[in-house]
């Protein structure tokens, strides 16, 4: 391999590939950057429901003279300039192209980095990347152009350069997403085929359950979007079901597989996702049987609530029972529109012990709660008690969780609601 010279840094595809070597006609690609030897890592992504992989992320590996490992954020630090940043991204890129074309595989996506310093500097600087895949056949469907998300005062030029790699035949990802700035106006608009989801947000969800549903939240939302949703750094089986709950498209992490410069051994050691799944479903019933506990448990104290509603009794009275059990927030009345027919009844130790700062939310007659999912389930299975999960409850911002069932009462139809503590 020659050696690197920043004062004739390449600039097209043939000297590039000049820094490539092969030392056998069988064995891995190589390449050669300011004395250091670079390796093609790749780390697998599976697909949940497809219960296998369906691409690899390529990441590079750097060796120093005595074979040493070197760091990546070290590697990366190397360049002196943009044009050294700029061959230093293409090395990696057409390495990784090489080795991987060299796989017994014509299905699965190669997952790319681009440096953003390449993206900063737009698409005339990239048109390398179309040639590289000209001389080397392969297909751009396969190639998944991983973007990180990052600050950039030129959100056109930035889109610009997504929508030619989309060109190409390639699909797009955004990666690192919820670290830092990132937001949804982004993904509008580059429209990414793929979102990968930041690692810090599954680190947040195993230690904080709220953090769990807004994970669920966001990809819910980047699946309305139009984007599939990777969620990369699973490490633990509680995470893998975190993932597996919140309803994400990939995973990727060590827990399903480390990056491996052995890329022979790729094909082999598949990860049991029927196990896994198998898991989330016995935890799933797990977890609904609390609420089948709840609504049993309130079940009498409701009867008898709308027994003497339907008596003629005012509302006030039969309820009290209700609101004395030390978990329950507050309990009302609504019609089958959703309008609260009275002001809401709340225990004395829950009034007195009320958040001051949300004081306008309190009083809550004539509120109209119709797009609450609890009073369409309870219209929808009339004489049973619904229970919902735990949801931000907008009478106080708090947690809670909102029982509902639906009676006949002189021929109109009534909800009987009460919220409890979910905190």
């Amino acid at each position: 391999m020659p050696p690197f010279d920043p004062l004739t840094v390449p600039t097209d595809l043939d000297k590039v590939g000049s820094f490539l070597s092969s030392p056998t006609p069988t064995a891995n690609w190589l390449a050669s950057f300011q004395g250091l030897t670079l390796q093609t890592a790749l780390q697998p992504i599976f697909s949940i429901s497809h219960k296998r992989i369906v691409g690899y992320e390529a990441l590079v590996r750097a060796l120093d003279n005595d074979q040493s490992p070197v760091l990546p954020m070290h590697l990366f630090d190397l360049p002196h300039d943009q044009t050294e940043n700029l061959l230093l991204d293409r090395l990696c890129r057409y390495l990784h192209i090489r080795n991987f074309s060299d796989l017994p595989d014509n299905i699965n996506w190669l997952f790319l980095n681009v440096s953003p310093k390449t993206v900063a500097n737009g698409t005339h600087h990239d048109a390398f990347f179309g040639q590289l895949l000209e001389l080397t056949g392969f297909p751009p469907h396969r190639v998944v152009v991983e973007i990180v998300e990052q600050p950039t005062d030129d959100a056109e030029q930035l889109r610009r350069t997504v929508e030619y790699y989309r060109s190409l035949g390639c699909l797009t990802a955004i990666d690192d997403f919820g670290a830092g700035h990132s937001n949804f106006e982004r993904i509008w608009n580059l429209r990414p085929d793929i979102v990968k989801l930041d690692r810090q947000m599954l680190v947040r969800a195993t230690e904080d359950k709220r953090t769990r549903q807004i994970l669920k939240g966001i990809a819910t939302l980047l699946h309305q979007s139009g984007c599939l949703v990777l969620l990369e750094g699973v490490e633990t089986h509680e995470q893998a079901m975190i993932a597996v709950d919140a309803g994400v498209d990939f995973v990727q992490g060590f827990y399903f597989c480390r990056p491996t410069t052995e890329l022979d051994s790729l094909a082999r050691g598949e990860i049991d996702f029927d196990n896994l799944l198998n898991d989330y479903k016995h935890l799933q019933q797990d977890v609904t049987d609390p609420a089948q506990g709840i609504a049993n448990f309130f079940s009498v104290l409701f009867d008898d609530v709308v027994a003497k509603l339907q008596r003629g009794e005012p509302f006030i009275d039969p309820c009290r029972c209700v609101v004395e059990h030390h978990t329950v927030s507050r309990c009302y009345l609504i019609d089958e529109n959703g309008v609260q027919l009275h002001d809401s009844l709340s225990a004395d130790s829950r009034h007195d012990n009320q958040d001051l700062r949300f004081r306008p939310l309190e009083d809550t007659y004539q509120a109209d709660w119709y797009r609450q999912h609890y009073l369409r389930r309870a219209l929808h299975n009339p004489a049973k008690i619904q229970v919902t999960r735990p949801y931000l409850s907008v009478t106080g911002a708090h947690m809670c969780i909102t029982l509902s069932l639906s009676f006949n009462h002189l021929g109109k139809t009534r909800v009987l609601c009460c919220d409890i503590l979910a905190d």
